[in-house]
This record gives C-alpha cells, structure tokens and sequence, in this order.
C-alpha cells in the first residue's frame, strides 16, 4: 500500500475542518424542533442525502465491502430488498409519522396503544443506538485511521472520532448534522465512483472481473437454501422484516424524515435515497469481490467461499479493512486523502445520527415526563447532555466489536431476534383495528423473552442454535403476531379514538387518489414507486 502524502493529510484535516465549521454554521438550537428536528423544514433532496449518509453506516460501507470480499454480491440483497420496503413504508406509515407530530417512532405506539409499549420500544431502541449503530460508528472509523496512522493507539483513534463527530452534534443538532451529511456524501459518491473504475481496471476490466467471478455463486443474488450467508427463503421472509426495523421503526432514519415540511416532500425524500441504494452494487460490494482478485492482502486465498471467522484466524485476512486497503492501493495523491476524509466524514455522521436519535428518545419519550414544566431550551440542554454521556458508553464499548467476524454479522444477527415483535406492534396497530394495548404489549414482552433465551444460550453459553440467524427472525414475527391477536381477542376492545386517528384505512388512498390527479408524472409520488420496482426487479434479473 502507498503512504499518504502531505497533500492527502491536510486534504483530510481541511476537509474535516470545513465540514464541522459549515455544520455549525447550520445549527438550530434555540428551540426542542429546532434542535430535534431540524424546524421541520427541509426539502425533499436534503432529507433523501441526509438518509443515505445516515444508512452508510459500517455495515454499509465497511461492512458491505467486506462480506463481498467474504461472499461475493449477495449482501447486495439488503440493499435491493430496501426498495421495496422504503416503498411500502412510504406508502402507509411515514403520512401517520409525519402528520401526527411525533418527535419519536415510539410516540406511535403510545398514540395506538399506550405508555407501555412506547416505554419499551424507547428502551430497546436506545440500547441499539448505543451499542449497535454509535459504537460501529466508532469502530470503523478507527478501522480506517489505523490503516492511516498504524502507530496511533486504537483507543485514540476511537476518542478522536468520537470529538469530531460529537462536537458538532451535541452543540448543533439535527441541522448540524443534516448539512453535515450533505457536504460529505456527494465527495463519498464521488470519490467511491473512482475508486470502483480503478478496481475495475486493475483486475484487467469487465470482462476480466467477471469471468474471474463467473463461477460458483460470486455474482449471485439467489442463493441455495443452505447458503451460510443469504439462504434464498430469508430474502422472501427475512429481510423484508429487517428492512421494515430499518426504514419504518429505526428512530435514526426516521428521524431525518420527520425533518420534512411536508408529508410529499418526506415521501420524495426515502425515494431518492432507495434510487442511490440501486447503485451500491457497484460502488460498495464489487470493489470488496475485486479485493479478493488482486490480492489485496498479500495472501493466496483459495477461490472457495471461506467464512469471516476462518479468514481471521487462519489467513489473517480482516475484511473490515478491505475498503480503506483498497483507497490506500488504488486511489491517486490528493483524490486518496479527500475520499478518507469522505468516509471518515461519513461514519462520524453515522455517530451523529445516532447521539441525536437517543438524546431524542429519552428527552422527549421520559424526561418529558418527569419535568412537565421544562421549558423548550432546557430540553435542548438535557438532549447535549444526553448525547454526551451515549458517546462515552459508545467509546467504551467499540473496541469489543472487533471480536466479531464481520460488521454485517454484528448488526444483523442481533438484529434479527430484535426486531420482529416491535415490527409485529406496528403492522398490527395500523391495519388490524382490533389489536389493543394488552395484546401489543404481550407480543412485545414474549418476544423479547425469545430474543433473550436464544442470545443467552448463544453468546453466554456456546450453544448452538439451529437455523441462520435469518431465518428466526420470520419465527419471532409469528410468534409475537400471534400473541398479539390471543391476548387481544381476550381482552376489552381498543379505544376507538386511538383506532380512528392512527390505522390505515382504504379512504386514505381514495383521498390521495384524488390529490395525485393532474400532478405531472415526474412529480406523482406513485409513478416514483413504479419505476423504482421495475429498476430493482431488472437488477434481480440481471444478477439472478
């Protein structure tokens, strides 16, 4: 690998400089919507960049290079599956987020059914946050400044990005952290554009790169049942369940929706970003599939699939760092210190995101309850405070995520025993007008109860469990669904006014219906969806 010259290293620091300052310049902190939410006043365009920065966490970024390094394209299957979802999400649930007021996903859920479900979800969203999404965050921004600076101690590097990303957070909010996004994910797209042409050139060309790949399931989305990485079934029952948590409940996403002013202008927002997701294929995960054909590490790999935990320990491969070894390989002087600079920029905005969504969820979801007469800036004030102490909990905790094998194995295997009860609650409260506080709040605790069973025998004691991890979260989607209803069923009906004002219903979309007439195609949120699923499903097609 090339060292990084003087240019690349104030490219970085310039870059970095420029981003914190124009963030600043940016905030909104005299008020809780200010500060929350951003005033409620952003564009279509700004809330689609500032959801794709926020989404290009490590799992993402570093996360999918590695598994293409690992597996070839079938992590792309998050990605394309995220489509359809985004859609769907669009379509019935962000007008209730939007429309409603809420400053969070569980305000929903206390809005259908009642304080103790919210009280739930607000706990468990926030440990994620924490020790999911801003402890990654961190990790991986190491990651890449290790490769940089390898004589820099680890722990240093976690402190230095945790500095970066905090300051303008914490003192900003959510506009700080939204312009922030913007400036460092068009240099990321950019940069990342290059950087896949100059992998493509140095493994002879296209056609070189495929029929290197031409064999075996490199370049295939469907996979076999047995599949260790993405069994065929779990892009059918799996994913959409994850991608809903993701796009529909995951109050960092979320949040930069509620930014909106206006619900069509939201809608348009998710839509743009799943139009970036389309190309991530070639500028996230084939660069990693590329690594494994020039070598990247030093090392003769067979041309077998090999998992990430051998890949650590018998080879010394850490395909966390495929990425960064890749623009450190390939990229030229100047253009390599701008795209680091991107990435970093772009993985302390993932931090950024989360601190914001957690100092929202305790100041709006709990510490609005126990000081009832605090004023608007005093809540800006206990969200800083808030976010501060998240950082030093993430700062302590990331360094434990380098026992994984891989970022994508992190997030989504906790992920998926997570997630499903809470995206039962939500399916339920808005279609079935019969599911009550009792039953949402069963499902709920049955739920967590399994996750809690499987990780404890899992992680605690060694055991093995049977089935990819995959494929229970279908099973605990039922299992919560089911219970749900049960209880339901056996308990008094909901209140009607709850019922009423927060599920869907078919004159909903008659209404729309009506309001889309005469609106241009280019401008009509629905033709938008078309041509989104035909685009993913010709991408199914062209890489079955």
């Amino acid at each position: 690998m090339k060292s990084l010259s003087w240019i690349d290293v104030v490219s970085i620091i310039a870059f970095l400089a420029f981003t914190v300052t124009y963030a600043l310049k940016k905030s909104k902190n005299k008020d809780a919507a200010g500060y929350f939410l951003a005033g409620k006043s952003q564009g279509w365009f700004v809330v689609g960049i500032s959801l794709f920065a926020a989404s290009v966490s490590s799992s993402t970024l570093i996360g999918h290079s590695g598994e293409g390094f690992i597996s070839g394209i079938a992590v792309f299957n998050y990605n394309i599956g995220a489509v359809f979802v985004i859609i769907f999400v669009a379509l019935f649930f962000l007008p209730f987020y939007i429309k409603t007021g809420i400053y969070t996903i569980p305000g929903y859920l206390e809005r259908r059914y009642d304080r103790r479900s919210s009280v739930y979800f607000s706990f468990i969203t926030i440990i994620g946050n924490v020790f999911l999404d801003a402890a990654a965050a961190l990790y991986t921004g190491a990651l890449i400044l290790k490769i940089i600076f390898p004589e820099v101690d680890t722990i240093w590097v976690i402190w230095i990005m945790a500095a970066i990303a905090g300051f303008y957070t914490i003192v900003g909010g959510l506009s700080s952290a939204i312009y922030a996004d913007i400036i460092h994910t068009v240099v990321l797209i950019v940069g990342s554009i290059f950087l896949s042409v100059f992998c493509v050139n140095e493994i002879g060309g296209w056609d070189q790169f495929m029929q290197r790949f031409d064999d075996g399931v490199w370049m295939s989305l469907i996979r076999p049942a047995n599949d260790p990485t993405m069994p065929w079934i779990a892009i059918l029952i799996s994913l959409p369940i994850l991608g809903f948590y993701f796009w529909g409940n995951n109050q960092v996403m979320v949040q930069r929706v509620l930014s909106a002013k206006s619900i069509d202008q939201g809608r348009k927002g998710v839509l743009f970003v799943a139009f970036i997701y389309l190309f991530t294929l070639f500028i996230f995960i084939m660069p990693g599939i590329i690594a494994r054909g020039i070598n990247l590490f030093g090392v003769e790999l067979p041309k077998d699939i090999i998992d990430g935990n051998t890949l650590k320990t018998v080879y010394n491969v850490n395909t966390n760092e495929v990425y960064p070894r890749l623009i450190m390989r390939l990229m030229p002087v100047g253009m390599m210190g701008l795209i680091l600079a991107a990435m970093i920029s772009a993985l302390t905005s993932a931090l950024s995101a989360t601190l914001n969504s957690v100092s929202t969820l305790f100041t709006m979801d709990f510490y609005v309850r126990m000081n009832k007469g605090a004023s608007s800036q005093h809540l800006v004030r206990v969200g800083q405070i808030t976010s501060f102490i998240v950082l030093i909990i993430a700062v302590l905790w990331a360094p434990i995520i380098g026992k994984f094998a891989s970022l994508v194995s992190y997030y989504q295997e906790f992920i998926s025993y997570l997630a499903p009860p809470i995206v039962g609650a939500f399916l339920l409260g808005l279609f079935w007008k019969r599911s009550n506080a009792h039953g949402a709040f069963a499902g709920l605790m049955v739920g967590l109860g399994s996750a809690a069973i499987i990780m404890t025998l899992k992680f605690g004691f060694g055991v093995k469990i049977p089935l990819h991890f995959l494929m229970w979260a279908p099973i605990m989607l039922l299992l919560s669904i089911a219970v749900n209803i049960l209880v339901s069923l056996m308990t008094p009906e909901p209140d009607q006014k709850k019922v009423k004002e927060n599920t869907w219903t078919t004159q909903i979309w008659k209404d729309e219906t009506i309001e889309f007439q005469g609106v241009p195609w280019y401008k009509n949120f629905r033709v938008l969806c078309v041509l989104l699923i035909i685009a993913a499903l010709v991408e199914y097609l062209i890489f079955w």
